[in-house]
């Protein structure tokens, strides 16, 4: 009997709460295409190169602490504008999907990348001419990845929302 005494309580407060934040309503029909009942694209779907389920292979990449990391401040900033120039090339062209660093900084684990391709081996020849890698400050692992299709307008996306460039 308590318990239902203070979830009424709670109900009464939330409901005469403060209603001048603004508040995201989303609605069914922003995320369905209106022109069909189940929201499905085909013809988005195809530009994605999505298959039936909506998922897409990739190759995932795992960049970890290489064993040459001991550049002096100015080539180690050197390497990592290169590192950067060089995925957003990638990202241009098409290849690079997603690409980031990690943040905890007592991991051995320094970034990820996610191809938009299938074979590893040729993801290990691309990634190889990393600067970074190259350079030995970091070191990579490469793996078949299968995840959403939508990814692969993760860039447009970001393009839209990034007011600062990398």
């Amino acid at each position: 009997m308590r318990i239902a005494i203070i979830l009424l309580i709670s109900c009464v407060l939330i409901a005469c709460g403060d209603t001048s934040v603004s508040q995201i309503e989303i609605k069914s029909s922003d995320i369905k295409n209106p022109a069909t009942e189940t929201g499905f694209d085909s013809t988005y779907a195809a530009q994605l190169g999505a298959d039936e389920y909506g998922m897409h292979k990739y190759v995932l990449v795992l960049l970890k602490q290489g064993p040459d990391r001991d550049q002096d401040s100015t080539e180690a900033a050197r390497l990592q504008r290169a590192h950067l120039d060089n995925m957003q090339q990638w990202a241009a062209d098409g290849l690079l999907v997603v690409a980031g660093p990690t943040y905890n900084h007592t991991s051995t684990l320094q970034g990820i990348y996610v191809f938009a391709l299938e074979n590893v081996e040729k993801v290990d020849e691309l990634a190889a001419t990393d600067p970074a890698i190259q350079a030995g400050r970091l070191v990579m692992e490469s793996y078949p990845w299968y995840s959403s299709a939508a990814l692969m307008d993760v860039n447009r996306i970001h393009e839209l929302i990034s007011k600062e460039k990398i």
